[in-house]
């Protein structure tokens, strides 16, 4: 990714190029083809993937794809992993780097874009060292396992954006139109004062197996999302996607949340609750209703949230419609499409646009922070069978500590 300098420089010599030619036409009426092709290679954004799993891989994939980015770094514990990965990519082995201080040599390796896509324990960390380094920031969700994680990214960002560094998000409903002016269409007064929020989001379990003499077993394959301390849990993890459309459309955050929830898995390893039901209350009396399962028992997957206003809904699902149904007016809406693979390419494409035009307001950043703060309220309420506020949740700041023991650094 671009530091700032880079940036300025590079604006001033793309406008420095286009004032030249027509002031040096004459004398260079002809271009070599192989120095067009030595320019735009030259503008590509250098960028570094650090997790390749099943996502990793798909997003340095689509990274490359773009055709505004180099993937010139690769990182990931496992080196067999970072190898196949480099081989697909074209990376040189000296670019591929592996262990826990894998991300280390990736950000010294000359990138200016850094996309992080490891389980989310190791966020924090990342990402401080990538702001530290002037890099831009390319982040999947959810920011953190705890409060003091998240707070930590929070802080990041915040500097990133003061040095005019670009930090994106990647929630891919954000990006779809039909969710977009669906949102819009509510806040703006489609269905009256809002009631009650219902979200709900149902997928199959990821594999759980019996836990070895340290973690490395659990660090691929989404294994993680079972452990709360290295992936936040199923609900922070996963149920955040339903919950960010319910805050969204809210327009601000819970003031306390409450519920149960357990583990209903067969033959469970990992401390991660699977299933999980909730109540959120918002300052202005609104309520939201959580509810989410993981099991393997063939349900559909679905990430829906409704809106129940005093004039209508709004319905929205990550794999249906977003529509409105209203007394007074509706709104047709559409169909979600392919939201898992679009929904990244959008924010791949919007994250270059940022970095090449200098666009570093970062919006991206607080939505995301709040629907990881709700997600760890609602962890914590349900866990503990009680109505937990957001104030005491940050005035205890507990942290989630992985045991690292053993892995190889």
């Amino acid at each position: 990714m671009s530091r700032a300098g880079h940036e300025q420089q590079g604006s001033i010599t793309r406008r420095g190029l286009i004032w030249g030619a027509g002031a040096t036409a004459l004398s260079f009426a002809v271009v070599r083809p192989e120095a067009v092709a030595g320019m735009q290679a030259n503008s590509r954004i250098k960028a570094g993937v650090i997790g390749l799993g099943s996502r990793g891989r798909m997003i340095a994939g689509m990274v490359q794809k773009h055709g505004g980015y180099e993937v010139t770094a690769l990182a990931d514990y496992f080196g067999s992993v970072v190898d196949a990965a480099g081989e697909q990519f074209q990376v040189p082995k000296a670019r591929r780097f592996s262990g826990l201080s894998a991300y280390q040599g990736l950000i010294a390796a000359g990138v200016e874009a850094v996309f992080l896509e490891t389980p989310p324990y190791c966020f924090p960390e990342h990402v401080e060292a990538a702001v530290a380094a002037g890099r831009h920031v390319y982040l999947a969700k959810p920011l953190g396992c705890d409060v003091p994680g998240c707070l930590r990214i929070r802080d990041a960002a915040r500097k990133a954006t003061a040095s005019r560094r670009v930090f994106l998000v990647d929630f891919q409903t954000r990006t779809d139109p039909f969710f977009i002016e669906g949102v819009q269409r509510v806040q703006d007064g489609a269905i009256g004062r809002i009631g009650l929020l219902c979200s709900e989001y149902n997928d199959e379990s990821f594999r759980d197996p019996p836990t070895t003499a340290n973690i490395e077993s659990r660090l691929q394959e989404l294994i993680w999302v079972n452990d709360d301390a290295l992936g936040g849990s199923y609900l922070v993890n996963a149920g955040i996607h339903a919950v960010d459309v319910a805050l969204w459309i809210a327009g601000q955050m819970p003031t306390s949340a409450m519920g149960a929830s357990r583990i209903a898995r067969a033959d469970p390893h990992g401390d991660s609750h699977d299933v999980f039901s909730l109540t959120y209350e918002f300052p202005n009396g609104m309520i939201l209703n959580h509810r989410g399962e993981h099991l393997k028992n063939r349900s559909d997957f679905r990430s829906d949230c409704c809106a129940h206003g005093q004039d209508g809904w709004l319905e929205t699902g990550y794999t249906a419609r977003v529509r409105i149904l209203g007394t007074r007016t509706g709104w047709r809406g559409g169909d979600v499409v392919n939201l898992y693979p679009s929904g990244a390419e959008r924010n791949i494409d919007t994250f270059h646009k940022c970095v090449k035009q200098g666009r570093c307001d970062n919006p991206t950043v607080e939505p995301s922070v709040n629907a990881t703060l709700a997600t760890i309220l609602g962890r914590e309420a349900a866990r503990r069978r009680t109505k937990l506020t957001l104030d005491d949740l940050l005035r205890e700041n507990r942290r989630l500590e992985p045991d690292l023991t053993g892995l190889r650094t």
